[in-house]
């Protein structure tokens, strides 16, 4: 059996997901607060770069005439970044999820059953073009140790990348 070439792409980047959402699990919580946090200081220290690839996306959207309320979306300034950037860090600070015991039982044969919050493996998301959500998917899954495979509205190509 024969597979197109998109099917095998996303089967690739599936498995690849897969073997990544292993590491992240695996992840100690310091470790991936200071991802966070220097994901953070990166945003800052890009948002030039981030603002040119959002302009050639606001600059596709006006030629294809994208309604006003789809390109605000679309739209970053150097303040939604740094909005993004302090969300970004407001993640870090919050509990990790990892490893919480949120109930226990203890029947009287012995045994000790536990609930114990553990990550989910690989979370996929497709979500309109909003570039902000593409940060905000990203950093929730690796704060909670998942990989995550996202696709964002074509219109913000350039901003997601």
């Amino acid at each position: 059996m024969t597979t197109d070439p998109i099917t095998e792409l996303v089967v690739d980047i599936a498995k690849r997901a897969r073997t990544a959402s292993l590491e992240l699990a695996a992840l100690d919580t310091e470790t991936k607060n200071r991802f966070l946090n220097d994901l953070a200081e990166r945003l800052v220290a890009e948002t030039d770069a981030i603002l040119a690839a959002n302009a050639q996306d606001l600059e596709n959207a006006k030629s294809s005439g994208l309604s006003q309320p789809m390109t605000e979306r679309l739209s970053f300034t150097p303040e939604r970044i740094k909005a993004m950037a302090e969300g970004v860090r407001q993640v870090a600070q919050l509990p990790d999820p990892v490893g919480i015991e949120i109930e226990r039982l203890s029947p009287p044969k012995g045994f000790d059953l536990r609930k114990v919050r553990v990550p989910i493996g690989v979370i996929g998301i497709i979500y309109e073009s909003r570039p902000n959500v593409t940060i905000d998917c990203a950093i929730l899954c690796l704060k909670s140790g998942n990989a995550s495979i996202l696709r964002g509205g074509k219109e913000a190509f350039h901003s997601n990348m």
